[in-house]
């Protein structure tokens, strides 16, 4: 079992990095890699914790922009502490803080005020992103789940769905490639694009360096996956699979993925684990 896309509670998820690593070797996975958004402090919180036998790899998914949409690309095995790295995550760091202000402002116009002060006080010190809002504005009494604050407020279309803040895909590509480390293009059906937009977007990945796209996220369906391996063959492109886990949920995928359907050659993992 690996499992190249995972997030702790130092962004979106809800276990500390050392209890999702604790997680990770109790379930005897073999190789695990930690993708919290637009930060690395969960994964530089437990890398030089004892892993007892699994292969920690660095890793972090970044927020980017291809023309007007939000795409998401995870960095595999880079340097975390290189400048140009670092450089690209203080970028991100002023993007997510502008983003929560703006937020914060369509949700006032919708009658919901304070809403930054108790989103960051939820985040609690972690890469603040809609979650939080979701988070606090249950606590608060303003909707009666997360799903419904998503719903009416946060997700896409929706007031506070505010993205056109991130860097560029070709710009996010080069930080992770620049920082030794291999770009994954990040869920590729969750973007709800054509089929002809979504081999542009492939392509478009693979002209700026891409390496790879998951063509297991979560819970695929079968022909979600075939579809993924027609845009892997179509561009030459390697394959990466992880469970995307953020919390216990009956909905998301626990931790960890069977490679065991993955033909050998295939696996960006393969010079890792």
């Amino acid at each position: 079992m690996i499992d190249f896309h995972t997030h702790s509670a130092a962004s979106d998820g809800a276990l500390s990095a050392p209890a999702l690593l604790a997680r990770a070797i109790t379930e005897s996975l073999q190789c695990l890699a930690l993708t919290d958004h637009d930060t690395v402090a969960g994964y530089q919180c437990v890398k030089n914790m004892d892993h007892s036998g699994l292969k920690l790899i660095s890793g972090v998914e970044l927020s980017c922009q291809w023309g007007r949409t939000g795409i998401h690309v995870v960095g595999l095995n880079l340097d975390v502490s290189s400048s140009v790295i670092q450089s690209h995550l203080s970028q991100l760091d002023l993007a997510r803080s502008d983003r929560a202000e703006r937020i914060a402002h369509k949700l006032d116009r919708e009658g919901i005020s304070d809403s930054l002060a108790g989103a960051l006080a939820v985040a609690n010190g972690a890469q603040i992103g809609r979650p939080h809002f979701a988070r606090w504005m249950v606590l608060a009494g303003h909707v009666e789940s997360e799903a419904v604050a998503f719903k009416r407020f946060l997700g896409r279309g929706k007031p506070g769905d505010i993205s056109l803040l991130w860097p560029s895909l070709a710009d996010t590509v080069s930080a992770i490639t620049n920082a030794g480390g291999v770009a994954v293009l990040a869920h590729p059906l969750h973007y709800k694009m054509t089929m002809t937009r979504l081999r542009a977007l492939c392509r478009a990945f693979h002209e700026a360096g891409g390496t790879a796209i998951e063509v297991i996220n979560g819970r695929p369906r079968p022909e979600e996956v075939k579809q993924l391996w027609r845009l892997v063959e179509e561009n030459d492109l390697l394959v990466s699979v992880g469970s995307d886990f953020h919390r216990d949920s009956p909905y998301g995928a626990g931790l960890g993925v069977d490679p065991a359907s993955i033909p050998r050659g295939y696996g960006v993992w393969e010079t890792w684990c």
